[in-house]
């Protein structure tokens, strides 16, 4: 069986020669640089409401109300491995300076609501904190999500986005 594979692939390598370059990129994406390098993003998940973004690597001054792609780190990469480094889509809800404030488990920065924090997450079921009453302090920023299920600084467990985390700001298309 194993030999009647071989001679098969042998016999139509121009088949197999792009699949195993395709793997093999696919490979090297998830297991060591998850960090996307082409100037379009495309978005499927509903966390934010774009399809398609411009994205721009390198840019250093990050506003509130930006768009921006950054690598997830602290407790949530700690508690889920395959997060660690893995980009995330999010515009920034509050910058240095912002105060945020949890009453039950609604969240609000500067007084504008952020969305409610759900109790548990729907993959895992792990049981989910609100983040903490807090100033945000130099350099970090509360990331939101527009969904009501996306996974950002609601969360104690993904908590403030350090600004040296931040990878690039997006320019949504559509």
């Amino acid at each position: 069986m194993l030999r009647e594979l071989l001679i098969h692939m042998r016999r139509c390598w121009y088949l197999y020669l792009p699949l195993g370059a395709i793997w093999t990129l696919a490979a090297v994406r998830v297991l060591v640089d998850p960090v996307p390098r082409v100037p379009l993003l495309f978005n499927v998940t509903p966390s934010l409401p774009y399809t398609v973004a411009v994205v721009q690597y390198g840019v250093r001054q990050v506003g509130r109300g930006d768009y921006v792609i950054y690598a997830c780190r602290g407790q949530a990469a700690m508690l889920f491995p395959g997060l660690a480094g893995q980009p995330f889509f999010k515009r920034v809800g509050g910058v240095a300076g912002d105060r945020v404030q949890v009453v039950g488990r609604r969240v609000f920065v500067n007084g504008a609501d952020a969305g409610q924090a759900k109790r548990y997450a729907a993959a895992s079921k792990l049981l989910l904190e609100p983040i903490a009453d807090a100033v945000i302090p130099p350099q970090y920023f509360y990331m939101q999500g527009s969904s009501p299920d996306s996974f950002d600084s609601r969360y104690r467990i993904t908590g403030l986005v350090r600004a040296d985390d931040i990878i690039a700001v997006v320019r949504p298309l559509f």
